[in-house]
């Protein structure tokens, strides 16, 4: 018989074993792939179909040798290879398990099942550390468990169960070891240090500034600046009542709610992604006093002290962009998704001026609640959102202002920046702006 005679002839009673496959014949299927084997010892696919059947059999001696023989064949899926590794944990032989669960990996390192099956063998060895690295890995990949087979999905959900304990535990160990240490050095200055401990145990995330245009390097990665580094807050902060006076009275004239505008106008050929919910909503707006740089006359006018306290800030210059200065409203029950500035050259203050019990906000992993009065400065380049879970309206005044670390002809420079950006694009637009 020639090759391809045999070739053609193989492939007549492989369609013959998958039409009885589907069929039901599962004794019909059997008798065609054995002939195909005997006619091609190396046929993978046959190899694999036998494995199985002798697998499901309880037969795992002759699931490993046909799963085996197919991988030396073929070898190039990790299924092949995760169908020996299973023969072989039926058989106890864990070092043969082990091997072809890293030829599984070696082929594909992102395979689930396979990396699910290592976590598993290791498990079963006592070797929690390696088990939880392979739990890990597997829950990194996975799907989201609704979209998993059903098979899979108490694996997968016993996986992430098991790495959570495991750095449960790990820091609860190494909570004990450093508390020691804690008290010798003393609690003040190790906020740093303790935020890396929960970083590198899985307790808190890693927020980095993620400016939706533009950055500027090797500026500190800092959620809250600290006051010292901020001096005229406190000259801020003592005009927090005329301040508020003002914006009450603009509030009770403002009858028609004219002035107070949604914060969120996106058009209705954009995405809008996270701000489908307040997009051209009353539920965040704003009175702009200044806006994309230039002051709006008929708000700023009714509120001079507010406009006097915030020229004595270092706003930045930048036209079509900034300055900006606002009264922000949040109505009750209302969430401020998580979200990011534009630039980490410029720094958002936030002067709180009506604070129901309820409100909250975060910036990475700081939550802080406002107090009437006390102002902070934050980068808003970092991830943060905004909650007031109160049934009454919170209210806060808003203004940008330059980076502390800057120097007066970087700040110079990034004006000059913007300047050229917005001269190239022919208008005032902030397609290009820092």
């Amino acid at each position: 018989m020639t090759t391809s005679t045999t070739a053609a002839e193989v492939a007549h009673i492989e369609s013959l074993a998958i039409a009885a496959m589907h069929a039901g014949r599962q004794q019909d299927a059997i008798n065609a792939w054995a002939r195909i084997v005997s006619m091609q010892p190396d046929h993978a696919v046959g190899l694999t179909q036998l494995g199985q059947v002798a697998f499901k059999q309880g037969d795992f001696e002759s699931a490993r040798t046909a799963f085996q023989r197919a991988a030396n064949a073929d070898g190039r899926t990790a299924r092949q290879w995760v169908n020996l590794a299973l023969a072989c944990q039926q058989l106890k032989d864990e070092e043969a398990e082990e091997a072809a669960l890293f030829k599984a990996l070696a082929v594909d390192p992102y395979d689930l099942l396979a990396l699910v099956l290592r976590g598993s063998m290791y498990e079963r060895q006592g070797k929690k550390h390696l088990a939880a690295s392979a739990f890990g890995a597997a829950a990194a990949v996975s799907p989201p468990l609704d979209r998993l087979s059903p098979e899979l999905r108490p694996a997968v959900t016993h996986a992430m169960n098991f790495r959570e304990q495991h750095y449960q535990s790990l820091g609860n160990f190494v909570d004990q070891r450093l508390e020691p240490y804690f008290k010798d050095c003393g609690s003040a200055g190790l906020e740093r240090f303790r935020l890396s401990v929960d970083i590198l145990l899985g307790r808190k995330q890693r927020f980095d500034p993620q400016p939706m245009r533009y950055f500027m390097p090797n500026l500190p990665v800092v959620e809250f600046f600290e006051r010292n580094t901020v001096p005229w807050l406190d000259e801020v902060e003592a005009h927090t009542e005329a301040i508020r006076d003002e914006f009450l009275a603009v509030l009770r004239a403002d009858e028609q709610g004219a002035g107070f505008v949604p914060y969120i106008t996106y058009g209705a050929d954009q995405p809008v992604a996270q701000w489908k919910e307040l997009n051209h909503s009353p539920r965040w707006s704003v009175l702009h006093l200044v806006k994309e740089g230039k002051p709006v006359a008929e708000n700023a006018s009714r509120c001079p002290q507010t406009i006097a306290a915030w020229q004595a800030t270092p706003w930045p210059e930048q036209a079509g962009r900034t300055p900006t200065a606002m009264f922000s409203l949040l109505k009750p029950r209302t969430h401020i998704p998580p979200h990011v500035g534009a630039s980490n050259c410029r720094l958002v203050t936030h002067l709180p001026l009506i604070v129901p019990p309820g409100c909250k906000f975060r910036v990475g992993n700081t939550t802080r609640e406002w107090v009437p009065g006390k102002a902070w400065v934050f980068d808003d380049t970092i991830e943060h959102e905004a909650r007031n879970d109160s049934d009454q309206l919170r209210v806060v005044f808003i203004f940008d202002t330059w980076h502390p670390l800057l120097s007066a002809e970087e700040r110079r420079m990034i004006s000059a920046l913007n300047s050229a950006l917005h001269s190239f694009s022919g208008e005032i637009t902030n397609q290009y702006d820092v």
